[in-house]
């Protein structure tokens, strides 16, 4: 194939474009390709993704601006690769955001049109019905009556909100419940919101669509504030991402926290007290939006370390900030990659490896990258959300939980 000259294609028109719709960072680079060896795809290995490029590309004018066919489609592939992990981000020596680089482009893309078709699908069902699945809205809170969680009014200490995977998907269902079983042992009240609820829509704004994530994430922030919603406790670091960190350029001013967090707190002061042993080898696995891009690692851990029994391991030189991305964020859980192009069957294996009986996670996107792919590599480890781990101890009904042993 004939290389391309990237002098002779040089637009600043579209370098002009990227910068307006995001990208500043693209004059930061100075190609020294650290990013790359921590990119997921170099770990992966079947397929060619020079992260370092992205900039140089961006500056010239030429991601994303081809006009033949072929090369359109294969650049737009390459746009829709990144998963928003930010390790680039975490590893490069000048801070340089590629990932917002990768999101200007998609932007662009979006506009006209030229995206996945699979991922234009995900966009029309969640604006059409505020959630990716395409469900009815008024299934959102069938999670919550199955065990009796009452609708939130302003005299409750804080809103929970489950997410669209939690209250949608049956095996991320029994975390939502399981985390809420915790909050009603603790007796502080809390509600939720249920058909008032949308999409927290921070897929939506990594896919590029940003006039759908603006429409939606407005009409939470306006159903929260005529609830009278002053916390919101999510499950989904996705969710806790979208509302800590993009809702204020909005206009809301709610206080936002992980499970990981508050159910922390609530075991320091006694609320929750682990009792029941796990007798069991955990590895955790950290969430990219939860640890490398919002700083939370110890608290997971430190719940876990609280539950009698558990011996905690890790992923020698994957872990924390080094953690290998589960490949599900900015679109990629939706994206059909062939078997051997597959992110996740990557970080399957480093978790198996440890040696582990169990594999504990903190998001919803992970439990369900990780769990089927476990399953496609033949490994019958569970993989639990931290949330039923400490349900399984704390109380006598904490719900369906899949041991080691249940899954032989």
């Amino acid at each position: 194939m004939e290389r391309k000259n990237l002098i002779d294609e040089i637009n600043p028109e579209i370098r002009d474009v990227l910068i307006e719709m995001g990208a500043e960072d693209i004059f930061k680079c100075y190609q020294c390709g650290k990013c790359g060896s921590a990119c997921p795809w170099f770990q992966v290995g079947t397929y060619d993704f020079p992260v370092f490029r992205v900039a140089l590309e961006a500056a010239l004018g030429t991601l994303a601006a081809s006009e033949d066919k072929e090369e359109l489609a294969r650049e737009i592939d390459k746009v829709y690769r990144c998963v928003g992990c930010e390790a680039c981000v975490d590893q490069c020596p000048h801070g340089v955001d590629i990932p917002k680089i990768f999101r200007a482009a998609r932007r662009l893309l979006v506009d006209f049109g030229s995206y996945p078709e699979v991922l234009k699908a995900t966009v029309r069902r969640i604006r059409e019905t505020s959630n990716p699945f395409g469900e009815p809205k008024d299934k959102r809170p069938e999670w919550a009556k199955e065990i009796g969680i009452k609708h939130f009014d302003p005299s409750m200490e804080f809103l929970y909100f489950a997410g669209c995977i939690p209250a949608f998907d049956l095996r991320a269902r029994r975390v939502a419940q399981a985390t809420a079983r915790l909050l009603l042992a603790t007796e502080v009240p809390f509600g939720t919101l249920g058909t008032a609820e949308n999409c927290c829509c921070e897929i939506v704004r990594r896919i590029g669509a940003e006039g759908v994530f603006t429409e939606l994430a407005s009409a939470n922030i306006e159903a929260f504030l005529k609830a009278g919603v002053e916390r919101i406790f999510v499950t989904c670091p996705h969710c806790y991402d979208s509302f800590k960190n993009e809702y204020p350029d909005l206009g809301s001013k709610f206080e936002v926290l992980h499970s990981s967090q508050y159910l922390l707190d609530f075991i320091e002061e006694g609320k929750l007290k682990p009792k029941r042993p796990f007798e069991y080898r955990v590895v955790y696995h950290d969430p990219c939006v939860l640890g490398r891009q919002n700083g939370i690692y110890d608290e997971p851990r430190s719940i876990l370390r609280s539950i009698p029994g558990i011996e905690l391991v890790e992923v020698e030189d994957f872990s924390r900030s080094l953690s290998v991305c589960c490949g599900a964020g900015s679109g990629g859980l939706w994206m059909e990659w062939d078997r051997d192009e597959r992110i996740a069957s990557v970080r399957a294996k480093q978790l198996t490896e440890t040696g582990a009986d169990v594999i504990a996670v903190a998001c919803p996107y992970c439990l369900q990258m990780i769990e089927e792919t476990t399953k496609s590599l033949d490994s019958e480890i569970p993989v639990m959300d931290v949330a039923e781990i400490l349900a399984y101890s704390c109380l006598e009904d904490p719900g369906p939980i899949i041991l080691p042993e249940d899954q032989s």
